[in-house]
């Protein structure tokens, strides 16, 4: 469970709520007697551009968009789609908090296991230290513009969706930390277990090519010997034994063929 992961998660669902609220915003608004709402943008782009100072063919241009853009929020907002988009917006809600909390508890094992085992990982204790912190500190601020977003610049029905989340999004998480530090506890066992299978088996590798280097030295050392006591003495034969005295005689003694 990567806490950078978590934190890429963390954000992108922050920037997700963000983008819902604003549609939503913009839908909510543009909800109602649209008539109204593009008379009172002439009135105003009149008012910019009297007759004696005639607006730009871009000014022109971006109004037009301005106006589509009212009349496309409006037909959302007539077909329920900002309903829709309150549902998104729970949803990112809950992602970010489900990884907020599995951030933090990923943070407060480390720093427990920090104080009973070796680190050996290939950052630095201070860097990872730091990067913790930089972390917590950024996530921790993104509760805070979230709250600052949804409850007091958004419509009111989405600060109560943000104080539902958040308050059952807690309970969870609280159970979730309980549940990430035992999951990271067996994780961390099965690393050890493996770790000792691994350092046996290359034992057991090890000892069995000693064993085998050290059988076909002494087979090489035996030939030898054999070689060398038969280059000089052959009279006790060719064999890896010697031939004893009475198998010398027995040898000696001239051979006798009897046929069928």
């Amino acid at each position: 469970m990567d806490p950078l992961t978590l934190f890429a998660l963390a954000n992108g669902a922050v920037s997700a709520v963000k983008a819902g609220c604003k549609l939503y915003k913009d839908i909510k608004g543009a909800a109602g007697e649209v008539k109204d709402v593009l008379k009172d943008m002439d009135e105003q782009f009149k008012k910019l551009h009297p007759p004696e100072k005639p607006a730009s063919v871009e000014a022109k241009k971006q109004f037009i968009e301005e106006k589509e853009k009212v009349k496309e929020l409006n037909k959302k907002a007539n077909e329920g789609a900002h309903d829709g988009i309150y549902r998104e917006i729970g949803e990112h809600l809950g992602t970010y908090y489900d990884n907020f909390y599995k951030c933090m508890a990923v943070f407060d094992e480390e720093e427990r296991r920090a104080e009973t085992e070796v680190y050996t990982g290939d950052a630095s204790l201070g860097k990872r230290a730091l990067q913790r912190v930089l972390m917590r500190k950024q996530l921790e601020q993104m509760s805070v513009d979230l709250r600052e977003l949804m409850v007091y610049q958004s419509p009111p029905e989405l600060g109560g969706l943000y104080t539902e989340v958040e308050a059952m999004m807690k309970h969870m998480g609280e159970t979730q930390r309980v549940l990430i530090a035992r999951d990271m506890d067996n994780q961390h066992a099965a690393r050890v277990r493996r770790k000792k299978r691994l350092e046996r088996l290359r034992v057991e590798i090890a000892l069995g090519i000693t064993g085998l280097v050290m059988a076909a030295s002494v087979g090489l050392i035996f030939a030898i010997v054999v070689e060398d006591r038969i280059r000089k003495y052959p009279h006790l034969g060719n064999g890896w034994i010697p031939m004893t005295e009475q198998q010398r005689i027995d040898a000696a003694k001239p051979k006798i063929y009897t046929g069928r």
